[in-house]
């Protein structure tokens, strides 16, 4: 099968703006698109997928753009992955073969993934106790059992992702696409499994104002989840590019500011949340009282949580969700006004209106009933041979408008 490979020789490549650092960085990523061995159940229980559409994730973006920022590249979650890998964990796929004890799934089925390594999929009993309690992504297991250490689809080596013509999954990691639903709105599954845990694990109060920080798909899909399930918070949204501005307010952002100037950003969200500046003799001004009751930073970067601890109301929450490299920042507000700052793993089973089940049920629930629509973020497609293409046009959201980029493989 054809592959797009991580972890190889690359082939050259001549950017078309060597000035871009991102387009630099594509030209020099260990990643080629190679015939490798057809994918093959992993264990008796698994079956082969033949993927259909497939989200470029921002992790795997900035993985194959090697963006992962300047200085400290320690990492303590190195060990839970392997190498070489093929990536691609946000898939729509059909099913094409079944291992001799899979149950549960049917050839020509389409299927949503649900990438987590756990227990189940790697033939782990007892299940240890984040997989009793439906925490997937907390799993004790992820380099444990005949499965190559990763946590999850397309970051383990043999556990191969959606950027190929053939996939591997355990069957109780693949979800019905209900027969009305397009690929399409499928493929939004994953990214909006990840800001659902995000919200519902530190929910706004009610009548309260929130903060998005970062307007990509997770961002886009908080401002979704919160019109949805809490219709009475107000939102406002940091957006980086005109694209991403123009589809939070088609979202149900209240306000959108950009990022560009934060002294801006703080006085204007002040006002809007009624919060009271404090100005000092350095650095940014900081609200006390804040008028924001948590934010969902999407984007993971010091100069964001500078931003939302200075916003945010004494004993606020900053939830975590993007991925970025660490740095320094400025947090006395953290400790001052009693922040709680968490971090949100992806996802597992949540609670949404008095219902436990998966994100991804979530999800073709919400969808299915139209009580959110992503299908506007899905902005740009790429057969595989085109990767390039796809991670340029990623690499130059500014000019090319993307919001999700997917490999078409139909």
């Amino acid at each position: 099968m054809k592959a797009l490979v991580f972890g190889v020789k690359p082939e050259r490549w001549d950017p078309p703006d060597p000035s871009n650092p991102l387009l630099a960085n594509l030209a020099k990523t260990p990643m080629r698109l190679m015939d490798v061995e057809d994918a093959k159940p992993l264990r008796p229980d698994w079956v082969v997928t033949r993927p259909r559409l497939v989200g470029i994730c921002g992790s795997d973006s900035k993985q194959a753009l090697l963006d992962f920022g300047e200085g400290d590249v320690d990492n303590a979650m190195a060990g839970l992955c392997t190498f070489p890998q093929v990536m691609g964990h946000e898939v729509v796929a059909e099913v094409v073969s079944l291992g001799p004890q899979a149950r549960g799934v049917e050839v020509g089925q389409r299927v949503v993934l649900n990438p987590w390594l756990s227990c189940g999929p790697r033939g782990v009993t007892p299940l240890c106790p984040s997989c009793q309690a439906g925490d997937f992504s907390l799993c004790h297991s992820f380099t444990t059992g005949p499965i190559s250490a990763g946590i999850h689809t397309g970051v383990a080596s043999d556990a191969t992702g959606g950027y190929a013509e053939l996939m591997p999954a355990h069957t109780s990691m693949l979800f019905p696409v209900p027969d009305a639903m397009a690929d399409e709105d499928a493929i939004f599954a994953d990214p909006f499994a990840v800001s659902l845990h995000a919200v519902t694990r530190h929910a706004p109060p009610s009548g309260g104002k929130v903060l998005v920080y970062g307007a990509g798909s997770l961002g886009c899909a908080t401002i979704a989840i919160l019109q949805a399930l809490h219709p009475d918070v107000e939102v406002a949204v940091v957006a980086r590019f005109d694209a991403q501005a123009e589809l939070a307010r088609k979202l149900g952002a209240s306000v959108v500011v950009r990022p560009e100037d934060r002294l801006a950003i703080i006085e204007e969200l002040a006002r809007w949340s009624g919060g009271t500046l404090v100005t000092g003799s350095l650095g940014l001004p900081m609200c006390h009282p804040g008028g924001i009751d948590v934010a969902y930073d999407t984007v993971g970067k010091p100069e964001t949580f500078e931003v939302g601890v200075r916003l945010l109301r004494a004993r606020g929450t900053l939830v975590k969700s993007g991925v970025h490299a660490p740095g320094r920042w400025e947090w006395s507000p953290l400790y001052f006004k009693e922040i709680s700052w968490v971090g949100s793993n992806a996802f597992g089973i949540e609670e949404v209106e008095g219902r436990r089940k998966h994100g991804i049920e979530h999800y073709l629930d919400l969808a299915s009933a139209g009580r959110v629509s992503l299908r506007p973020m899905l902005t740009h497609t790429f057969r595989l041979d085109e990767w390039r293409e796809a991670f340029a046009t990623i690499a130059t959201q500014g000019e090319t408008g993307a919001v999700k980029v997917a490999i078409d493989h139909r």
